[in-house]
């Protein structure tokens, strides 16, 4: 949506802390990108998902 400027997230739980590093869709550290799963959200932040864990931290899968 925000052509070059586009950018994502990634988040994993490291030793029990989690850890979020932002990425820049163009940039040249990123060698390729594969979509495994797209969701259906209802709102544009995520930020509650922080506070999740497990089965709590999933998105409903988006079906077609």
């Amino acid at each position: 949506n925000r052509g070059l400027n586009s950018a994502f997230t990634v988040r994993k739980i490291s030793h029990g802390i989690g850890v979020e590093r932002t990425f820049q869709t163009y940039s040249p550290l990123v060698e390729s990108l594969a979509v495994k799963r797209r969701g259906d959200v209802r709102r544009a932040k995520l930020y509650y998902l922080r506070e999740r864990s497990g089965k709590a931290a999933r998105i409903k899968e988006k079906l077609g």
